[in-house]
């Protein structure tokens, strides 16, 4: 069931090397292991008001919802809509998915080629592995799926009532800043905006390797639905927090594209996924990203970042992967004319 993470990583996890002799750049800050101060509940939104409300409430829900944007990047959302029934669904429809053979999830022809995924293939030292598996599948390869399983019809109706969610957040986020609320539905279409099953199996060495590396999101908008294991954490105020999980919510957290095209008035943060010795941990992720060719226009008279595109964006993050054995972002599209 498990990929071969202790074979392929065999030299990695058992035998001492260092990055000089194998040049690898030093790795950010962010990837040492520091102590996690405390356990917190991320800002809880009860989203049912901006629906049935009164105007009053409406504004206090939509005003809760920027300031969690602004002052955390992260915050966990009620009542949203979105069943207990489809969300249990969805996680009984990824644990099959995930139990099944190793070469069977990695040959598999369900959804595209390169939908499976698992570890981190350009690993050159602990830090940079990932201890987990995926299926990352785009919205458009989950509705052509011809092959009408219970997974794909259960990941279908979580995936659109995800979508409708999201459209929502981001268009108060948008109206709060006084741009466009229209912009979302005219510019991210269901190719490019991706649904991601996620496992974390059991890790020998907790302490030393990641579920998945400290991180941003490369979207506008991120709705993650986990379960009760834990393990996600993020930086708030220069260190790491751990969030405690809250089977009622969602998790909602801003991305790189939200922050640039709000010049940095959203934060888009670094979050990471921790082991367990024992357990293994499950959540699956929708992802708001706009078409390949849309121009990130940075907001205000002095924009913090150069407009760019979403395909550009991409690239970059896949040189860097590629070349340094993590993401830069944004620090690539910075303005140096102001």
């Amino acid at each position: 069931m498990d990929p071969p993470f202790n074979e392929m990583y065999n030299t990695l996890l058992y035998k001492q090397i260092t990055n000089t002799e194998n040049n690898v750049p030093e790795v950010p800050f962010s990837f040492s292991v520091t102590a996690v101060v405390e356990e917190v509940e991320l800002p809880v939104i009860d989203v049912s008001l901006l629906m049935d409300g009164d105007k009053k409430e409406r504004e206090k829900c939509k005003e809760e919802i920027a300031s969690a944007s602004r002052e955390w990047g992260f915050f966990q959302v009620i009542n949203h809509g979105i069943s207990m029934d489809v969300l249990e669904k969805m996680r009984q429809e990824q644990v099959k998915a995930f139990r099944e053979p190793f070469d069977k999830k990695s040959t598999s022809d369900t959804f595209s080629a390169g939908s499976y995924r698992w570890g981190t293939p350009s690993a050159t030292c602990l830090r940079q592995l990932s201890w987990s598996e995926a299926f990352h599948v785009s919205m458009t390869d989950i509705s052509d799926n011809k092959d009408f399983t219970s997974l794909s019809s259960t990941m279908e109706r979580f995936a659109s009532e995800s979508e409708a969610l999201a459209h929502t957040l981001a268009e108060v986020l948008a109206e709060k800043l006084g741009r466009k609320s229209n912009f979302f539905k005219e510019n991210c279409e269901r190719n490019t905006c991706y649904l991601r099953m996620n496992r974390y199996p059991p890790c020998p060495k907790p302490s030393e390797v990641y579920g998945l590396m400290p991180h941003t999101d490369s979207d506008f908008l991120t709705i993650l639905y986990q379960d009760q294991v834990g393990g996600l954490q993020l930086i708030k105020d220069n260190r790491w927090i751990a969030v405690k999980p809250n089977p009622h919510a969602l998790i909602i957290n801003i991305g790189d594209l939200f922050q640039a095209w709000s010049n940095g008035i959203y934060k888009s943060v670094e979050h990471r996924v921790m082991t367990n010795p024992t357990v293994e941990r499950f959540s699956t992720a929708y992802f708001l990203c706009p078409s390949y060719d849309i121009v990130i226009e940075c907001l205000g008279d002095c924009p913090v970042y150069r407009n760019f595109s979403f395909r550009e964006f991409r690239q970059q993050v896949q040189e860097d992967v590629k070349k340094l054995g993590y993401k830069v972002g944004l620090p690539r599209f910075i303005n140096h004319v102001y």
